[in-house]
């Protein structure tokens, strides 16, 4: 894990009350097929006090989707309509489809107190991070980029064209992984979830 110089104010500095009581927001961010969804699952969302930002797609639902779980699934129309009236903290076009999210999600789960999760591509990911510059982001990377095409194929959504395109992008988004406060490996699951909970809760502190 690579942490970026703390702005945490020095030991003995008062900390208003009103200021701890917004939540916070993960940004959790990393190439395609790297398993950011399998990682994310296994965090504990209530002791991390974490809610989901669930994001807008026009792209078609797959076997284990769950609308407004995985992803809010709309028409390429709807989509465009709320971009214009600018809705979206961040919106972008992946493999011929687009993907938003909503600011209204976003805020009011902070308003609330919630911390709020988005694990989001890294093309979106750029644009939160100068939206809202606090947040905790998170870079997920594989062991090496040969585990991105096992995961890839052992999909079984795509066709070879598809999976080549995505290598393709992950080797220029791994350039970006700088750009992240921590940056995670994903070589186990399990213990990749648990290091990015003790990233979240030391954020939160």
């Amino acid at each position: 894990m690579n942490k970026a110089e703390s702005n945490a104010p020095a030991c003995g500095c008062p900390v208003k009350a009103e200021e701890n009581s917004k939540g916070k927001i993960i940004i959790l961010s990393g190439p395609s097929g790297v398993g950011k969804n399998t990682v994310r699952k296994k965090l504990d969302y209530d002791a991390l006090n974490l809610v989901n930002s669930v994001s807008w797609t026009t792209r078609a639902p797959r076997a284990e989707d769950i609308e407004g779980v995985t992803y809010h699934f709309v028409t390429p129309q709807k989509f465009e309509e709320a971009v214009e009236a600018g809705e979206f903290a961040e919106h972008a076009g992946f493999a011929d489809h687009a993907y938003g999210t909503p600011k209204e999600q976003i805020e009011s789960n902070q308003k609330a107190g919630k911390n709020v999760m988005l694990e989001i591509e890294v093309q979106g990911a750029e644009q939160l991070m100068e939206k809202y510059p606090e947040a905790t982001t998170i870079f997920l990377v594989p062991p090496a980029i040969e585990d991105l095409r096992m995961r890839l194929t052992g999909r079984g959504s795509e066709d070879e064209a598809s999976i080549a395109a995505r290598l393709k992008r992950a080797e220029t988004e791994m350039n970006l992984a700088c750009k992240y406060k921590y940056v995670v490996v994903n070589d186990d699951a399990q213990r990749a979830a648990d290091e990015i909970a003790q990233i979240i809760r030391e954020s939160a502190d």
